[in-house]
C-alpha cells in the first residue's frame, strides 16, 4: 500500500532465495532478460552497484534503434537486501532534470524458499506519481516481476 500520494508501490514473491534474485539484479546479462516488459529488448550499459555509481539501461522495440530507459544513480546497495536508485543523479552524483523524477527503493526478504520482492516508488508530488500511474505503472513493473520470476529459476 502506498504512503501517500507521491508513492507507488509494488510486491510479489519470487521462487527463489534472496542469493538468487540478488544474481538477476546485480549481473547485467542477467537483468537485460526481465528488466523491461517483453517483447521491448533491454541493453543494460552501466550497472555500478555502489553509491553513487551509474544505473543506466537503454530500449528498442524490433528492429528500431536502442532509445534512452533509464539514466540513474545508485544510493544505497545492501547486497542480497536492498537496492535504492534516483533518477535525480547519475553517475557521479551528478544532478539532472529528468524527464520523470523518482526514487526507487527495492528491498529483497527471505520468505521460505523464496523472496518477498518490494519497490517503493517515490516521485516529487502526487501529480508526478500519477503521471507514472498513467504510464502504466503497474501494469509495467508487475510485468516486469513476471519475468523475474519467470527467469530466476534458470539461475539456481
Amino acid at each position: 500500500m502506498p504512503e501517500d500520494d507521491s508513492t507507488l508501490a509494488i510486491a510479489r514473491l519470487i521462487p527463489a532465495p534472496p542469493a538468487v534474485v540478488w544474481r538477476a539484479w546485480s549481473q547485467p546479462e542477467h537483468l537485460a532478460q526481465w528488466w523491461i516488459p517483453k517483447p521491448i529488448e533491454c541493453r543494460v550499459v552501466k550497472l555500478d552497484l555502489r553509491p553513487g555509481g551509474g544505473f543506466e539501461t537503454r530500449m528498442r522495440e524490433g528492429d528500431g534503434e536502442f532509445q534512452p530507459h533509464l539514466d540513474a544513480c545508485f544510493l544505497e546497495i545492501v547486497p542480497e537486501r536492498r537496492l535504492v536508485f534516483t533518477t535525480v543523479l547519475t553517475e557521479g552524483w551528478q544532478p539532472v532534470e529528468p524527464w520523470l523524477a523518482l526514487t526507487a527503493i527495492i528491498s529483497l526478504e527471505a520468505s521460505g524458499a523464496g523472496t518477498r520482492y518490494s519497490a517503493r516508488v517515490l516521485h516529487r508530488s502526487p501529480e508526478d506519481s500519477r503521471k507514472h500511474a498513467d504510464l502504466g505503472f503497474e501494469a509495467g513493473w508487475d510485468a516486469v516481476l513476471d519475468q523475474l520470476a519467470a527467469y530466476v529459476p534458470t539461475l539456481v
